[in-house]
């Protein structure tokens, strides 16, 4: 086979589809695909050598794609490679048009699919151009800015092109990438992520092993130690696990994860952001990223260490990754990727420990209100490694959940996690070959979830049942005992219980029939409402007609005979009515056809044609309006029995042609549409090609048990090689009979249309509808055999220099050319007819609908439809899904489901039309569909839109033939336009939402006419703005266009290597159209002239224009008069466009600087150490602000080398350092002589006063109240004027800024800010005694601005300061830090004005990140003293300041200790003045000062103060900084710890102590989430020790609470350390004899909890602890008359400790019973009767157990013996229990 087919084709193919190999024209594809093929290489070359991108090279790389569609990789292995190099080249053409990008990125990244193909020897390709197209699109300098529009898909097409691609990228492209990308590594700045979201994208991770020391291993140990020294969750850490996970999974065996993974599992754990503890004492984080699920999965899997978790979405996952990784260890073909080392492969072991870790939480899991269907993918996938683990204790819940009629829920849980393990069950194998045992059991006991009243159980019963039987053959074995004896047992027990399946068969159609009769029309509905089917019912109709058909082919032919004659006899007596019962019934009888249609064709067909003919013998009966119930019951059945296997109906062709004479031409409505889909049924089944049987095993059952066991064949999958499809193919004799009707019952009718549409005969509406309908249905059952329509091509719609053919498939069907072609007769006349009817009665809609329905079809139809062929492969997907077998994989699918997917194939075949040629055919249809998408009523305009915008995507260039004519109806000058043709050409452009958008088409030439007309369709007469509708058009259009516009190439030219690649080059050839561009412009200018237009359209026109910016072709001076002018328009809307586009246009005029290369150790005068050594350091110190060494006068400024970008330098120097050359060599300032027309026009109207006062007029209005913010496109157009004009404009705008600076109000405040930030940042490169003059200028202003600021406008000024600093050399900008540095806590203003400074200062500094120790030391020694503020605010935002301050000491792997201030320092400092809050006594009240009175200001209240502030500077750091210093922390625990304790012994009437209280908790709570590092935990539990000893029984509560979530967050951490895990112990313990009850109660349930997540284990000595507790004696009651002592004694609190100690035990494992269970209970019951508090905790302990174990009390009480159980029994029920 192989070796014909490679002589036919002339080569090996890579992998080609199997599917082509049977259909049953197979033989005729080699020969089709090898024409394609060698057409697409040719002309693909030639195009590209012509350099014709478009039309050339993108429709034959379309046509490539379609290929892989239809034929897979069929092509050798040369090619594949060719083609891969080729698009490679294409996608990375610098500039190249970013659809076209799309489209060959996105064949690219189906070429590079299947990655066993094509090793890394066979292909190569670079990295760079990838991450130069990927920076220009991701982070490109032009979006913002308007001068480039992307769509939105770009970003996930690019990344997946280069995650097909880092397969292939050179062994040196690791070490290239990290010298490209390490020097972006600044954890302070945005570049951090891009540089790690980078290293997630391109790192390649699949090596062969001795390359591994030029790939990971030369990042591994830098990324793991930076991704592990990072304790509060940045943006970035994301991005590294998913880089883990990656190698992890590509390099099992070759990594060494283990001193990682306590310190992984801990940070997973932490990820989900699970909620713990008792108390509320959990406070969100700021930061809610946790890890992308996929990724931590694959990780897990591919280190596979489990640990319990109980996570939905992980439950799922977990199971099929693991499958995946088995699959990829014991199944899959080797290929030349690396394998997985033997000793690293899962054993059975792993795998069984693995299974039985998952297998409780996924039963918990089954009946979730929202998991079980997560729980029954788990299911499946757990029972394909381990059947004998996972299916048993399913079983165990299922059968129970079949009897139960009150839980519905249950049934559906448990029957949809059966469905799943259908084929493990049935399969049995060695482990579990009491499998197949439970078939029929399930089978009867399901039966009864066919229930009328309860949709969903009926749902899901119809799905089990059918999945169940496609795996069984249902033939009565049972015979067999007696004649075979070489029966296992396992096979003698199925033989006997097969006998069931004629009962199960039997009882299935009774249940169903009793379905249908309660499904009547006359039950169901009142008399008024519809008489269509509900949604419900045709889904119950579906699943009912679907299992029936399943049941009724897996059956033997003797069950099959018994079911056909109840069938037939239920259809026959009964007369249904024909909308919903009919329907099923009549589902049921085909479902009995089609399985063995000669059978059953011999009943119905004589029964139903003598009915028919018997009641039509009357001649009144064609005329009658409405028919008899029993004549529409036999039709319907009829034409529901046809749909079965042409050959077989060829017998009946007389009486159902009669038949159909009879009845085509009846009155009635109802009655000539069954009569209709008769005709339709009759024609496709003798037509079409299809498969005709689905049995699960070829050649069905019938043969005699000797030979064939059926049993032997349960659940087995189909065989690809030996499917043995039986195809229908049409005979000459059924091609003939097709003909033969076509003649009789189709050409009378097309005569009479003819002419009645010629005016020669009259016709009622009702009689042309019904010919339409006739005709229509002929076209339907036929289409297959008629051919396509056909003429002469339409060409000249686009130059083109490559062949623009169409391909033709076979699609098995040879047409005869000597029969009349009726789809041309049928268009012809369709044609006459519409034409006719919109001339004389355009009211007749129904059959202008019929129309519109049978051109579509005469275009695209050849025997099946583009919805039910996405729809039937979506539930194909579906399917496969659920029963397949991920772990053997190689398409081991049952036979039914691999027929299915051949017959997919086929019709696929059939589909694909796009780029079909454009023919003179078409073109008249596509103008009729357009007159009727404008024609009077809008139901037939939509109907015919939509098939309109099928069409133009379907023939090449159609849009450039159709849009003229759409656009004519839009021009003002014509008046004969209707408003509905005018509202139907509007929707003729807009599109619908899948289909082409006129108005954006990818094409210069279609936009060039279509936007100027839109714009110009304002002045039609049709258009009126009062309606509506059209206004809301005119929204719709402009909104598509501007959400789908995306930037068009100009330039389109091919690189050279791609042209290299085919041939040497033989012609230049490039279109730029630069005349267009002005040709748009200048019918938009003269639109702007004729002034009449409503401002709408102005809108509309400015919309268009400012999509026409581009960043590679400066706009014409007109345009850029015509936005300077609009900066002062009336209209708010198009003063905001011109905004944003004038920032466009400066950015295009600006003028390139001059960069040159220079060395880092020259300017520093250090040699760079060996090695990574990054942070502050000696080599970078000349990048750091120096208070002594600022450049103050124009010689120094010239000399000093500024660095503009804040992370150069801080982790590593690049390559090359790009500085600014000096000014000498910069171009010169604009001066009059230098300026082109353009800059001209910017500079004459700005240095216009009239000009500038108007527009600040403008700029300082209010536009929604409250709601404005600093805008950054006024701060981009204000920078680019001082940017590129220098200082020209400062003299005007000077007075105006002073104007606005002293206003108070928010907008002109915001105004003045946003001004001033334009001007700092414009003045990057002037020279420096511009630069002195205009701080001269500024400082003053700023003071002024600062001390009037207000609660509206200090959000902009804090802006405004952070915009001017951004990516500034600090140097620089001197004089704008030391301004602000000048005392912020002034106290002038009052507390605001002060925090406000500090808000704005701080929004510079944050800026400057590590630049500026030196200012950050001076800060923090002015605020040192300060912290005692009496402010709040002012408080809050010192707290917020010191975060920044502390921000840059960070402990990050190989970095320097910093420069700037330490935490550590700063901490000592302040707990020596926090020394009498610590000391003091026990007692706070009675310090109780009046807040600002002037009371004693002694220590202690300056004390309260100053932790305040601290407080508020722990928590404003919490999520912000990267490392929390827990040393430092620790000092302060003891002093939180005491003040919420004291929270409940402060008298009411202080409420000053409220905020302390609430800070001093939620710190608690930060620090308790914090992540420890592993030498940071002895610390901290020897602090919760101490406290533990405090006398304040709140502060040992709250260690309690404290440790519950500390050693949750940090789990795996502790766990690895031995002695820390006996310290926790040993401290919950020792709190449970505890002399106060809460506490004990908290220690108990901390207890609980961690035995419960195996945190502590439960072992004999902690038993003996407890029990031994419980044994102590309490002294006797006293007399009642004393006084009962309220102190407990000390015997009860202990034996108390011991009852909570077993309590704890026995509530730590709530869904099962432990071996030591069933002793503790009886020990508790023992203390039943003891005196309070112990009662209350035995009485809880017991009824949360009996509330726990409720559901599976049948399996637990095994674990009780008679004794315990009967005592149990009396506890759980004792009139006790209801005390």
């Amino acid at each position: 086979m192989k070796k014909e087919q490679a002589e036919i084709l002339g080569f090996v193919p890579q992998k080609e589809i199997v599917y082509n190999k049977l259909l049953p024209y197979a033989e005729k594809l080699d020969r089709e695909s090898n024409d394609i093929l060698a057409q697409i290489k040719g002309n693909l070359g030639r195009a590209v050598q012509l350099r014709e991108l478009w039309p050339g090279v993108l429709l034959w790389t379309r046509k490539l794609s379609t290929y892989l569609r239809l034929y897979g990789r069929k092509f050798s292995k040369e090619d594949h490679v060719l083609f891969i190099k080729l698009l490679y080249e294409l996608v990375t053409i610098p500039k190249l048009d970013v659809s076209m990008m799309q489209s060959f990125a996105r064949l690219l990244i189906n070429l590079l699919k299947k990655k066993e193909l094509l090793s890394q020897d066979d292909l190569e390709l670079p990295w760079r151009p990838l991450y130069d197209l990927y920076e220009s699109i991701l982070y490109s300098k032009t979006e913002h800015l308007g001068l480039n529009w992307f769509p939105n898909s770009v970003e996930n097409v690019l990344k997946t092109l280069v995650k097909s691609c880092r397969l292939y990228f050179p062994e040196s492209a690791t070490q290239e990438m990290l010298d490209e990308w390490r020097p972006l590594l600044c954890p302070f700045d945005v570049t951090m992520q891009k540089a790690i979201g980078y290293f997630e994208l391109f790192l390649p991770t699949i090596m062969p092993p001795e390359q591994h020391h030029k790939g990971f291993k030369l990042w591994f140990d830098e990324m793991m130690d930076l991704w592990v020294s990072v304790q509060n969750l940045p943006a970035w850490e994301g991005n590294l696990v998913n880089l883990f996970a990656r190698l992890a999974n590509d390099n099992i065996g070759y990594v060494n994860w283990d001193p990682y993974i306590p310190k992984i599992f801990t940070r997973i754990l932490r990820s989900f952001n699970l909620p713990v503890g008792t108390s509320q004492m959990v406070i969100p984080r700021y930061l809610t990223n946790s890890y992308d699920i996929g990724h931590v999965v694959l990780w897990i899997s591919s280190m596979l260490l489990l640990k319990g978790m109980k996570l939905m979405k992980l439950l799922q996952r977990l199971p099929a990754s693991v499958v995946r990784r088995l699959h990829r260890e014991r199944y899959k073909k080797p290929c030349w990727i690396t394998p997985v080392p033997a000793s690293h492969r899962l054993t059975d072991q792993d795998v069984t420990d693995f299974v039985e870790s998952m297998k409780q939480p996924v039963l918990m899991a089954m009946f979730s209100k929202t998991g079980s269907m997560d729980a029954a993918q788990a299911l499946q996938n757990l029972a394909l490694m381990r059947p004998e683990l996972v299916i048993p204790p399913v079983l165990e819940k299922t059968y129970p959940a079949m009897e139960t009629l009150t839980e519905p829920h249950q049934l559906t849980a448990t029957l949809s996690c059966m469905i799943g393990m259908a084929r493990s069950l049935l399969s049995g194998g060695r482990h579990y070959p009491e499998g197949p045992a439970h078939v029929l059991p399930l089978l009867m006991r399901a039966l009864p979830g066919v229930d009328p009243n309860d949709f969903s159980k009926c749902m899901i019963t119809f799905q089990f049942i059918a999945t169940f039987t496609t795996l069984v053959p249902l033939v009565d074995c049972s015979s067999a005992l007696h004649e075979k004896n070489d029966l296992t047992e396992m096979e003698r027990e199925l033989c006997s219980a097969s006998a069931e399946f004629e009962d199960f068969v039997l009882q299935f159609m009774d249940r169903c029939f009793a379905l249908i009769d309660s499904s009547t029309l006359e039950q169901t509905r009142e008399e008024t409402e519809t008489e269509k089917m509900t949604h419900l019912e045709s889904l119950v109709e579906l699943g009912l007609s679907s299992t029936f058909s399943t049941i009724l082919t897996q059956c033997s032919m003797e069950i099959f005979k018994v079911a056909l004659e109840k069938v037939f006899n239920f259809a026959t007596t009964n007369i249904f009515e024909t909308r919903v019962a009919g329907r099923m019934v009549a589902d049921m009888c085909r479902a009995a056809a089609k399985s063995h249609p000669a059978e059953s064709l011999r009943l119905f067909v004589p029964h139903c044609c003598n009915a028919i003919t018997h009641l039509t013998a009357n001649e009144d009966v064609s005329n009658e309006e409405e028919l008899d119930k029993e004549l529409l019951w036999n039709l319907q059945l009829l034409s529901e029995v046809t749909r079965v296997d042409g050959e077989k109906l060829l017998p009946y062709r007389t009486q159902l042609v009669q038949t159909l004479q009879l009845t085509l031409r009846l009155r009635c409505k109802q009655g000539y549409s069954l009569a209709c889909n008769l005709l339709h049924h009759i024609l496709r089944s003798t037509a079409l090609t299809y498969p005709t049987d689905y049995c699960s095993v070829p050649g069905g059952f019938n043969r005699p048990l000797q030979e064939y066991l059926p049993i032997k064949d349960w659940g087995r999958p189909g065989d690809l090689w030996n499917l043995e499809i039986q195809w229908h193919v049409p005979s000459t004799e059924e091609t003939a009979f097709v003909f033969y009707v076509l003649d009789l019952l189709l050409q009378p009718e097309l005569q009479r249309l003819q002419k009645y549409a010629q005016g020669e005969q009259e016709m009622s509406r009702d009689d042309v509808l019904q010919s339409l309908c006739i005709v229509q249905h002929c076209l339907l059952g036929a289409g297959s055999m008629l051919p396509p329509l056909d003429g002469p091509t339409i060409t000249g719609l686009v130059p083109s220099m490559v062949s623009l053919e169409e391909t033709k498939l076979y699609i098995g069907v040879d047409y005869d050319k000597s029969r009349e072609n009726y789809r041309e007769a049928i268009c012809k006349v369709m044609r006459q007819l519409l034409h006719y009817i919109l001339e004389h009665s355009e009211d007749d809609t129904k059959s202008l609908f019929a129309i519109i329905k049978i051109i579509s079809d005469l275009m695209h139809f050849r025997g099946s439809h583009k919805h039910e062929f996405d729809s039937r492969w979506k539930s194909f997907t579906l399917v496969k899904k659920s029963i397949e077998n991920r772990l053997h994989g190689k398409k081991q699918h049952i036979r039914a489901l691999l027929i299915d997917r051949v017959l997919l194939q086929h019709e696929l075949r059939k589909l694909l039309v796009e780029g079909c040629e454009y023919k003179t055919v078409h073109q008249d249809l596509l103008r009729d569909l357009l007159r009727l998408s404008t024609s009077t009523y809008s139901q037939v305009r939509s109907k015919a839109q939509n098939v309109l915008f099928t069409a133009l995507g379907t023939y090449n260039f159609c849009c450039r033939d159709i849009t003229p004519r759409v656009l004519e109806l839009l021009e003002p000058t014509r008046t004969d336009v209707t408003q509905q043709q005018f509202k139907g050409a509007l929707y003729c452009l807009l599109g619908n939402h899948c289909g082409v958008c006129l108005a954006n088409l990818h094409d210069w030439e279609c936009i060039a006419q279509t936007w100027p007309a839109i714009v110009r369709s304002g002045l039609s007469s049709a258009m009126s703005l009062e309606k509506p509708s059209i206004v809301r058009l005119f929204d719709d259009l402009a909104d598509k266009v501007h959400r789908q516009y995306e930037t068009i190439g100009i330039d389109f030219t091919v690189s050279s290597v791609a042209c290299f690649l085919i041939f040497e080059h033989k012609l230049w050839y490039n279109v730029v159209c630069q005349q267009e561009l002005e040709q748009g412009l200048a019918l938009q200018q003269d639109k702007n002239k004729e002034a009449v237009q409503p401002w709408k359209f102005e809108h509309i026109a400015i919309g268009f224009l400012s999509l026409l910016l581009r960043d590679d072709y400066p706009l014409p001076a007109p345009a850029v008069l015509f936005f300077v002018q609009s900066l002062n328009h009336d209209a708010l809307v198009v003063r905001k466009m011109a905004i944003a586009a004038m920032a466009g246009i400066l950015k295009q005029l600006k003028r390139p600087r001059k960069k040159i290369p220079v060395s880092p150790c020259d300017m520093s005068g250090v040699t760079e150490p060996e090695g990574l050594v990054a942070g502050d350091r000696p080599g970078n110190d000349w990048l750091q602000y120096h208070g002594d060494s600022l450049p103050s006068t124009q010689q120094d400024w010239d000399n000093f080398c500024f660095v503009e970008k804040t992370h150069w330098g801080y982790y590593c120097w690049p390559k090359k350092l790009m500085v600014y050359a000096p000014a000498a060599e910069q171009p010169k300032d604009l001066s009059a002589e230098n300026m082109n027309e353009r800059e001209r026009i910017i500079c004459d109207h700005f240095t216009d006063p009239v000009f500038i006062k108007q527009l600040i007029e403008f700029l300082s209005l209010e536009d929604r109240k409250g709601k404005d913010k600093f805008n950054p496109r006024r701060f981009c157009l204000f920078k680019g004027l001082f940017r590129n004009y220098s200082d020209a404009f400062l003299p005007i705008l000077k007075p105006h800024m002073e104007r606005l600076a002293n206003d108070s109000h928010e907008s002109t405040q915001r105004c003045v800010a946003e001004i001033i930030a334009g001007l700092v940042r414009g003045s990057k490169h002037w020279s420096f005694s511009k630069v002195e003059a205009l701080w001269k200028f500024l400082i003053p202003l700023m003071r002024r601005a600062l001390s009037n600021i207000t609660v509206e406008t200090y959000a902009d000024w804090g802006t405004c300061v952070a915009t001017a600093c951004e990516s500034r050399d600090p140097r620089k900008l001197h004089w704008l830090l030391e301004m602000l540095m000048e005392c912020p806590l002034s106290g002038e203003g009052g507390s605001f004005v002060d925090a406000c400074h500090l808000y704005v200062l701080q929004g510079g500094l944050a800026q400057q990140e590590w630049r500026v120790p030196e200012l950050l030391h001076r800060l923090l020694s002015y605020l040192e003293p300060k912290l005692t503020q009496v402010y709040k605010n002012v408080r809050e935002r010192i707290g917020s300041v010191l975060t920044y301050i502390f921000m840059i000491d960070v402990s990050l792997p190989y970095t320097q200790p910093t420069k700037s201030p330490h935490i550590a320092e700063f901490t000592e400092r302040i707990l020596s003045q926090l020394k009498p809050l610590i000391e003091g006594d026990e007692e706070i009240q009675n310090h109780v000062v009046e807040e600002n009175g002037v009371g004693e200001q002694d220590e202690r209240t300056q004390a309260i103060r100053l932790l305040k502030t601290v407080l508020k500077w722990l928590m404003a750091s919490a999520g912000r900084s990267f490392s929390t210093a827990v040393p430092q922390q620790l000092q302060l625990l003891p002093l939180l710890f005491k003040w919420i304790a004291d929270f409940h012994s402060v008298p009411v009437s202080v409420h000053l102590y409220d905020e302390l209280k609430r800070d001093a908790k939620t710190c608690l709570s930060l620090m308790s989430q914090g992540l420890l590092y592993p030498e940071q935990i002895p610390m901290v539990l020897k602090v919760l020790h101490e406290i533990a000893g405090s006398s304040s029984w709140h502060a040992r509560f709250s260690v309690l609470t404290y440790l519950q979530i500390m050693v949750f967050y940090n789990l795996f951490t502790i766990l690895s350390n031995e002695q820390a895990v006996q310290d926790v112990r040993a401290l919950v313990i020792r709190l449970l004899e505890d002399e106060q009850l809460e506490v004990r109660e908290m220690a108990a349930t901390t207890l609980s909890g961690f035995l419960q997540c195996n945190f502590l284990a439960m072992d004999a000595s902690m038993q003996t602890h407890f029990e031994a507790l419980c044994k102590t004696k309490l002294p006797k009651k006293r007399k009642r008359g004393s006084v009962v002592d309220t102190i407990p004694s000390v015997d009860l609190v202990r034996r108390h400790a011991g009852v909570l100690g077993l309590s704890a035990c026995i509530l730590s494992s709530p869904y099962d019973v432990p071996t030591w269970m069933p002793q503790l209970l009886m020990d508790l019951s023992a203390h039943l009767n003891d005196t309070q508090p112990i009662e209350m905790t035995v009485k809880k302990t017991l009824s949360n157990f009996r509330r726990t174990h409720h559901d599976n009390w049948l399996e637990h009480k095994q674990q009780f013996t008679d004794d315990q159980l009967v005592v149990l029994t009396d506890l759980l029920v004792s009139p006790c229990y209801y005390a």
